[in-house]
């Protein structure tokens, strides 16, 4: 069974929303600029949805999703964020680290195949 999201795939969704934005963009209503922190951060949220919906979950996939929308943020500029590259990198880490100990419990070594050769 795939993911979808008002009945449609995550990558759907985002290709109309940046259809829209190229629109929106032509005809002066939102700048560049504008567009490019929406996609980013949407695109960050998408793949933040998908992941915590991902069994099992993949905490990688998470704390990817969530630097793409902490970068997206702090790269346009969102009034009262200001990270630095350093800071985000921490929040980023223990992220993961705090994801890592909380799901730890819930994985297990993927069985392999021992082989003679």
């Amino acid at each position: 069974m795939q993911f979808k999201i008002f009945g449609r795939e995550p990558a759907a969704i985002l290709y109309g929303l940046q259809s829209l934005l190229a629109v929106l963009v032509a005809f002066g209503v939102i700048t560049g600029s504008a567009a490019d922190y929406l996609m980013t951060v949407a695109g960050g949220v998408m793949a933040l949805i998908v992941a915590l919906t991902t069994r099992p979950v993949v905490v990688a996939a998470i704390t990817g999703a969530a630097s793409t929308i902490l970068t997206g943020i702090v790269s346009f500029g969102l009034p009262g964020l200001s990270f630095t590259t350093a800071q985000q990198g921490v929040i980023i880490a223990a992220l993961a680290a705090v994801l890592g100990l909380m799901l730890r419990q819930n994985q297990e070594p993927k069985e392999t195949a021992l082989t003679n050769a």
